[in-house]
C-alpha cells in the first residue's frame, strides 16, 4: 500500500472516530444550543451518504436535485429521532429512513397514472436489480433473472417493467421519423365526427327523399348549402316567414319519424 493510500485510510478512520465522539457527546449533552451544534456537525459529515443514496434513484424520471433534497431532509429527520452512539449505529438507522423517504416520494409524487402500490414497490425493486445485474453480468437481465434476484413472482416482474409509461408518459409533441416532421401525437388516431354524420345521413336521407320537390329544395338550400331563410325564400319564390314556417313543419315531421 502506498503512503498516499495509507494516508487516505488514516483520514477516514480519523473522521469516523470524530463522528463517534460527536454522537457520544450528543447522547449525554442537555444544553439545547450545544445539541443543535452537534446535530448540525453530524449531518454535515454524513451528507455524502444521503447524496449517494439519492444518486441510486437518479435517472428514473425525477430531477436529481429533488431527490437530493428528499434524502437530505430524511437525514435530518433521522438525526432528530436517533437515540444511541456510534456512527455505524446511526447509519444503520439513517440509511433505511432515507431509502424509505425516497421510495415514498416516488410513490406519492412521481406517478401521472398511479398503479397499485404493490406494483410501484415491485418497480423500485426491479429497477434496482436491473442496475445491479447489469454491472455484475455485463448484460441485460431477463425477467426470470429479475424474479430470482428480487424474490418476486414472474407476473409481478413483468407488470413492474410495463408501468414506466405510467410514471412519465411520452410527450405527444416528440418528433418521430427521419425527417422529424411528424410527432408522436400525429401517429395516434383521433375521434372522427364523420361516423356520426354518416349515420345521420343514412337515417335522414329517406325522409328527405319523401318530401315534396319544393320542400326538399328548401331543406337542401338551408342545411346543405348553408343559405339563410331570406336567401332560400328568394331562390324558391316564397317569403322568409313562409320559409320559417315550412322549415319548422318539416323538421318537426323528421323528429316524429325518427322517434317512431
Amino acid at each position: 500500500m502506498s503512503s498516499e493510500d495509507g494516508g487516505g485510510c488514516s483520514d477516514s478512520r480519523s473522521r469516523d472516530h470524530e463522528t463517534n465522539q460527536l454522537l457520544e457527546e450528543l447522547d449525554h449533552v442537555s444544553d439545547v444550543e450545544r445539541r443543535q451544534e452537534l446535530c448540525n456537525e453530524i449531518i454535515t459529515r454524513t451528507l455524502p451518504v444521503a447524496d449517494r443514496l439519492a444518486a441510486r434513484y437518479a435517472g428514473r424520471g425525477m430531477p436529481a436535485d429533488d431527490l437530493r433534497q428528499v434524502a437530505r431532509t430524511a437525514l435530518v429527520q433521522a438525526m432528530r429521532r436517533f437515540r444511541g452512539v456510534g456512527e455505524h449505529a446511526f447509519l444503520a438507522y439513517a440509511v433505511p429512513t432515507i431509502r424509505g423517504e425516497l421510495r415514498r416520494y416516488f410513490r406519492d409524487v412521481g406517478w401521472v397514472v398511479r398503479p397499485p402500490r404493490r406494483i410501484q414497490e415491485a418497480r423500485l425493486a426491479v429497477n434496482g436489480a436491473i442496475s445491479d445485474l447489469r454491472h455484475s453480468r455485463g448484460g441485460e437481465p431477463s425477467a426470470e433473472d429479475l424474479a430470482t434476484e428480487t424474490g418476486l413472482d414472474l407476473d409481478s416482474v413483468l407488470a413492474a417493467r410495463n408501468v414506466d409509461h405510467c410514471y412519465r408518459p411520452e410527450s405527444l409533441d416528440r418528433p418521430v421519423g427521419d425527417d422529424r416532421s411528424s410527432t408522436v401525437g400525429s401517429t395516434h388516431g383521433s375521434e372522427d365526427d364523420g361516423f356520426d354524420q354518416a349515420e345521420a345521413r343514412v337515417m335522414v336521407r329517406p325522409l328527405i327523399d319523401g318530401l315534396a320537390p319544393r320542400d326538399r329544395k328548401l331543406i337542401l338550400l338551408r342545411f346543405f348549402e348553408g343559405l339563410t331563410q331570406s336567401e332560400t325564400g328568394k331562390r324558391i319564390g316564397i317569403s322568409q316567414m313562409q320559409v320559417s314556417r315550412v322549415e319548422a313543419k318539416i323538421l318537426r315531421g323528421f323528429r316524429e319519424s325518427l322517434v317512431a
